[in-house]
């Protein structure tokens, strides 16, 4: 009898892995609490994750919906170029870098939906007797030989089989959207860096831009009328293309107002359930690699599934395997945190003078395959 899995998530590491785990030899379920498109904006799937991708075919529905990149550079908060990093030279030979809405990604990473249920939530996991018992909202359960958490940084999964511990604050407030603009000369990722605060930007796919305020600041509530407004005011004195990106921004409810959080540590499994994705590493989005850990998660989960002799130890090597490849990717997100929020007159001296091979550095470890 094939062995039964449950995948808990469907953002980015639960349709990842419903790809890498294919059409057997296991019987695989997802379950999803939301219904229709997830929020977020936009995302970077960075070549590390599309080389992931091309393997699941997926690599081709994601190029064709998002737009491919070849550079990315930090500029002051007016525009004066700091330092630029050529990422055909850094990924050379190991895939694209797209920038794409996240609804078009999972749009684009969906499949099998005969075993996706969306609209359930998970109210209990148990593990007993070689087995997890699931609990489901509408009062069914059922049980399986592996429960995978791929629900997030607030994965109910983890906090109730694995790991109690809850998120931390970072300190950092983000305003993330997009819209339907090409701001003047943007045809890569570019980051303006003000004082407490920066603006990134990037074209995502079909005229569209994404965009993210981030704002060193304690814990806020911003309310969704008058968002928009408010956001143009907290990036006012940035330069022209920041203010172009923001004047075509739609409606007060397509900004998306949130605290960056992470985990303090990973947590990455019990004997039969296992973590992937922001539910075991949540951290810094500094270097835009969350969404891509996800999928190379969910990759090095079905290959260890498919090489051991049972769950327990293939969990095990997939911990092993993913732990030094997550905290190198943790520990130089928050490396640049600490760099960002230096005074801007030290950061950008320490930009121009070695900004690009500090790049190069932080990103290089990851040209190898996971």
């Amino acid at each position: 009898m094939a062995e039964r899995i449950l995948i808990v998530g469907g953002g980015i590491a639960g349709l990842a892995l419903n790809r890498a785990l294919g059409d057997g030899p296991y019987h695989v379920d997802l379950i999803e609490r939301d219904v229709g498109k997830h929020h977020g904006a936009g995302i970077a799937v960075q070549p590390n994750a599309m080389r992931v991708l091309q393997r699941l075919g997926a690599s081709d529905a994601v190029e064709r919906a998002g737009s491919i990149i070849s550079r990315l550079g930090y500029s002051d908060q007016d525009g004066a170029m700091l330092c630029e990093i050529d990422l055909d030279n850094l990924w050379s030979g190991v895939g694209s870098f797209v920038g794409i809405a996240r609804t078009a990604l999972h749009d684009a990473m969906l499949w099998r939906p005969e075993r996706c249920r969306f609209g359930t939530v998970v109210t209990s996991v148990r593990e007993r007797d070689g087995q997890v018992s699931v609990s489901l909202g509408d009062g069914t359960s059922a049980d399986y030989d592996l429960v995978v958490g791929a629900d997030g940084i607030n994965s109910g999964v983890r906090r109730t089989a694995v790991d109690a511990g809850k998120p931390s604050f970072a300190g950092q407030m983000a305003w993330r959207s997009v819209a339907r603009v090409r701001p003047d000369g943007l045809d890569g990722v570019q980051f303006w860096l003000g004082e407490d605060r920066f603006f990134g930007m990037f074209p995502a796919g079909d005229g569209i831009t994404y965009g993210v305020g981030n704002v060193t600041s304690e814990r806020v509530h911003d309310p969704v009328p008058g968002r928009k407004n408010r956001l143009r005011d907290r990036f006012a004195d940035f330069g022209p293309q920041v203010q172009q990106y923001l004047a075509a921004i739609g409606s007060d409810g397509e900004v998306h107002c949130s605290p960056i959080e992470w985990l303090s540590a990973p947590a990455w499994r019990s004997r039969r359930v296992v973590l992937i994705g922001d539910a075991a590493h949540a951290m810094s989005p500094m270097m835009g690699q969350g969404g891509c850990m996800a999928i190379e998660d969910a990759l090095v989960l079905a290959e260890e599934l498919r090489n051991a002799g049972d769950i327990p130890a293939a969990i095990a090597a997939y911990e092993k395997r993913r732990r030094p490849r997550v905290e190198w990717v943790r520990d130089q997100s928050r490396a640049i945190t600490e760099l960002v929020r230096q005074p801007a007159v030290f950061r950008n001296a320490a930009l121009r003078e070695r900004g690009s091979s500090g790049f190069y550095d932080r990103f290089r470890p990851l040209v190898a395959a996971p």
